[in-house]
């Protein structure tokens, strides 16, 4: 009723102020019922909506700008702004994107879909206004749990100095994907309502300003203001750093949150409002399992329980049930993981080892390092994360992991393509910038059983080991061929003559397939299981060089600094005649959508690879 109401950016102002909870609730059951089709980010979605509502009606978009943190909360956004028919395609290939997308909406400003940038960006957004001389409000949304990255601080600090407004608004739900964990969770938790000393101090600054008494009294005041907070405001961390607080407000109060949200834009300077929310609001089993509806697959609307139910293991739940094997033999072996217990596997281990595992929250920086500081006083950690997000510890791996060779076994899940969170997701770059770096050593399994041996040898390997394994149903073919681990080594599965098939990681299990089809076409075809893309097997490659007219690679990974590369280097490095083809992933960021129609896109299934090889084989 009141949704159909909502057609452009600013048609929510149209709404009468008394129905605001009716279209909330319209809202929720828009989201409830078009994820639970398409899949998506609903706890955090469902959290927000009263706060969305609240920014849409105080600000002016697109003028006003707004940067959401991951930006998995923006649905409401997304609804407000005109574009409530996209969800029929949410994160489907060409469909609505989960996350905002300036390409997508000129009321979205800035791109997310990692944590703790929100607020670098807003600051950014800040002095691009005020360099122009524009008067725009800027607001950065922040969640609670990106508020445990260090990169957070680092603009808070920034932008303590600001003498103009810009507004951050802490959405605290006391969740980022699991619980909260942490002294930043702590302290936010022992926070109380500051409105009485926040609308005495106005009071009192707007009586006294503007005579020359009065402005003594203001100076006076100021340099009094650290022990008044202490006595009326116990643990006033923000406004100690420069920052003026407001809050704790209801995140689902509407009026509240525009009233406050009002008051912010006077402010002088960087301004937080604390607002409180429940993850999940509205939907019982979101309520009740916040985690689990983070980021769900279809599912029933009147259960909650997922549409497709999982017969086989993941590789997630292959390294799950290792690592715990591995803990029982190894009382130095420890996991370490950046807030994502349950999306690495790690929840079996917390469980069974809890004094041996660390969630150190959304800090995947301070994750390797801690995980460096472990290892050099002598422990096993294992850091599990997914790749994409292994991306933003780039540094601390060089400098504080492999310049001291030091023994961390890095579980890389998601690597490749993870379909429909999109290009902020996918994990197509970790052999680029992984095996750039000395002392490091990296490798990928072709089946369940190959991350199981791998597991086991990178537990007892002395130096930097990275395993990256897919997202979804672990491979179970190709069990017979099981040679043991050797660092560096690749494993001959067909051997013939003809095209050489290189697969590495899961592009075993498409080499398997292209292998078929280009016997159907009778070529003689030769498939070697990669394994280690560094140190990469040169003697395998000099082998197959000696009867096979055509090399071809498979990679999963973009296109620069691949495994594909690597394997040219060797060729021209040795002189060798033969042709080459290498199949990986174009350089670019890739879209959403699922795994099955983007590998058909970008030409990595079975059909479009054979083709590509039969026709480098007529050449």
């Amino acid at each position: 009723m009141y949704l159909e109401k909502i057609e452009n950016v600013n048609d929510v102002k149209k709404i009468d102020p008394q129905d605001y909870p009716a279209l909330a609730q319209e809202i929720r059951d828009f989201l409830i019922k078009k994820i639970s089709v398409t899949g998506g980010h609903l706890g955090s979605n469902l959290g927000a909506v009263e706060l969305t509502m609240a920014l849409h009606l105080a600000l002016n978009l697109p003028e006003d700008k707004i940067v959401w943190d991951v930006g998995h909360q923006a649905y409401t956004h997304k609804i407000l702004s005109g574009r409530k028919e996209g969800f029929d395609g949410l994160r489907q290939y060409h469909g609505m994107s989960g996350f905002p997308k300036r390409k997508e909406s000129e009321c979205d400003c800035f791109d997310t879909g990692h944590s703790s940038t929100s607020i670098s960006a807003g600051l950014g957004l800040v002095m691009a206004r005020d360099h122009k001389g524009e008067k725009n409000t800027i607001v950065s949304v922040i969640g609670d749990g990106s508020l445990t990255g260090g990169m957070a601080y680092e603009a808070l600090n920034n932008a303590s100095k600001l003498e103009t407004n810009f507004i951050v608004i802490l959405n605290d739900n006391n969740m980022s994907i699991s619980e909260n964990v942490g002294g930043v969770s702590k302290y936010l938790n022992n926070i109380r309502t500051a409105g009485g000393y926040l609308d005495l101090k106005e009071g009192i600054y707007n009586a006294l300003l503007g005579s020359n008494t009065g402005n003594q009294v203001i100076r006076g005041i100021r340099k009094l203001k650290s022990s008044l907070k202490t006595l009326v405001i116990p643990g006033m961390f923000f406004e100690d750093m420069g920052i003026t607080y407001l809050g704790p407000v209801d995140g689902h109060d509407v009026k509240a949150l525009v009233d406050v949200i009002h008051a912010a834009q006077r402010v002088e300077g960087p301004v937080l409002i604390h607002a409180l929310t429940k993850k999940g609001k509205g939907f019982l089993p979101a309520e009740k399992h916040p985690a689990r509806f983070h980021g769900t697959e279809p599912f029933d609307l009147q259960t909650g329980k997922p549409l497709k139910q999982k017969t086989e293991p993941t590789y997630t739940d292959v390294f799950s049930s290792v690592i715990c094997s591995l803990a029982e033999k190894n009382e130095n072996l420890v996991a370490v993981t950046a807030a994502m217990p349950d999306g690495t596997g790690l929840k079996r281990f917390r469980s069974q080892f809890p004094e041996r595992f660390f969630d150190v929250g959304i800090a995947e920086e301070h994750a390797v390092t801690f995980a460096a500081g472990m290892a050099a006083g002598g422990l096993k950690p294992v850091v599990a994360v997914y790749s994409s997000f292994l991306q933003r510890a780039y540094d601390q791996i060089i400098h504080d992991v492999c310049l001291q060779n030091l023994p961390v076994v890095f579980a890389i899940d998601r690597a490749g393509l993870v379909g429909s969170d999109g290009e902020t997701h996918q994990g197509i770059f970790d052999l680029t910038y992984l095996t750039g770096i000395p002392n490091m050593h990296v490798c990928a399994p072709k089946n369940k059983w190959e991350l199981s041996d791998m597991l086991r040898f990178a537990a007892t390997f002395d130096g930097p080991m990275a395993i990256r394994y897919p997202r979804g149903t672990a491979y179970a073919g190709l069990e017979e061929h099981r040679a043991p681990i050797v660092l560096g080594k690749a494993e001959w599965i067909y051997r013939e003559k003809d095209v050489a098939l290189f697969a590495l990681g899961s592009m075993v299990e498409t080499a398997e397939k292209v292998r078929e089809i280009l016997k159907k076409e009778g070529l003689f075809v030769s498939l070697i299981n990669a394994r280690f893309v560094k140190p990469v097997d040169e003697e395998a490659l000099l082998e197959a060089a000696k009867d096979h007219s055509l090399i071809v690679t498979l990679e999963e990974n973009v296109a620069t600094g691949g495994y594909g590369e690597k394997i040219l280097a060797l060729a021209n490095e040795r002189r060798l005649a033969n042709r080459f083809l290498n199949v990986t992933l174009p350089d670019s960021y890739v879209e959403h959508g699922s795994v099955s129609i983007l590998k058909e896109h970008l030409g990595l299934d079975p059909k479009s690879i054979s083709e590509r090889i039969l026709e480098a084989w007529k050449k």
